[in-house]
């Protein structure tokens, strides 16, 4: 009985790891799948060519209150809410939602510095720096992915939608860069859709450091979470605001709520 006793002591750490290895490469597939279905969303620029700017403005303008709805939602509901189950608020989660956040205030304001200082001739420098502010964007989105698929699937399902719906008008506008630093419509697509695609690579560092590291997925969440609440919170909303009327304030105001209430059904379901 003694033996059995020390055998099921020094089996237990390993079955517990064995479990915990095999869960996380089943998350990793549909994370890996997510990533390529956010990837793809770059080819979304190509609509610029087809719609009418009227219609598009229109229209994108409601997608995009809806995309800082979801955004939101996810931060709070999904990121911050799973990171915080069974433990409590501590100066560390503040950290790290904080630290998130200037992270992402940095990143911009080092591209932005490189927009302001090349001026209108050296247009190729303005792509190149968008097309590298993107790529670190879309590596923080791989992250998230990761991070989210390693905590449950709902929270990787709800983490991916607000991605997908975020980078539908940034990848427009990204196109748009591109198109107008001089790049021909083919080559815009093609580096676009490399830049996108960091976000596969983000999946599989993001799986890589929390196979190495234990629990580092809630970490992630919290810093992910700071990234998606500066996005919503800095580019998207303060657009928001340039558009003027009544009815259009209405409407971006009930499309935002709609996205955060989507987070909160998804959360429901799970």
């Amino acid at each position: 009985m003694t033996h059995i006793t020390a055998c099921s002591l020094l089996l237990a750490p390993l079955l517990s790891q064995l479990c915990s290895l095999l869960y996380n490469t089943l998350m990793f597939l549909p994370a890996l799948l997510a990533s390529v279905v956010v990837s793809l969303i770059s080819l979304v620029g190509v609509l610029l060519l087809t719609v009418g700017k009227k219609s598009l403005d229109r229209y994108l303008s409601l997608l995009v209150a809806f995309a800082a709805g979801t955004l939101l939602g996810d931060a709070f509901i999904h990121m911050i809410g799973e990171s915080l189950s069974g433990s409590g608020y501590t100066t560390s989660t503040a950290l790290l939602i904080l630290g998130g956040f200037l992270f992402s205030f940095v990143i911009e304001r080092f591209v932005h510095w490189h927009h302001c200082h090349t001026g209108a001739e050296h247009k190729h420098r303005l792509a190149t720096m968008n097309l590298v502010g993107d790529a670190v964007h879309n590596l923080l989105d791989g992250f998230a992915i990761a991070a989210a698929f390693a905590v449950s699937m709902p929270v990787g399902i709800a983490t991916t939608i607000a991605i997908c719906l975020h980078e539908i008008p940034q990848e427009m506008g990204d196109f748009a860069v591109l198109l107008y630093s001089g790049f021909t419509k083919t080559k815009a697509i093609l580096y676009n859709l490399a830049t996108a695609c960091v976000a596969i690579l983000g999946v599989v560092i993001g799986f890589v450091a929390i196979g190495t590291f234990h629990s580092i997925e809630k970490q992630l969440l919290l810093f992910t979470a700071g990234n998606f609440i500066y996005i919503a919170a800095t580019d998207i909303m303060p657009e928001l605001n340039r558009h003027e009327g009544v009815r259009r304030g209405i409407a971006h105001t009930l499309a935002l709520l709609a996205g955060i209430g989507v987070m909160y059904l998804l959360l429901s379901v799970g």
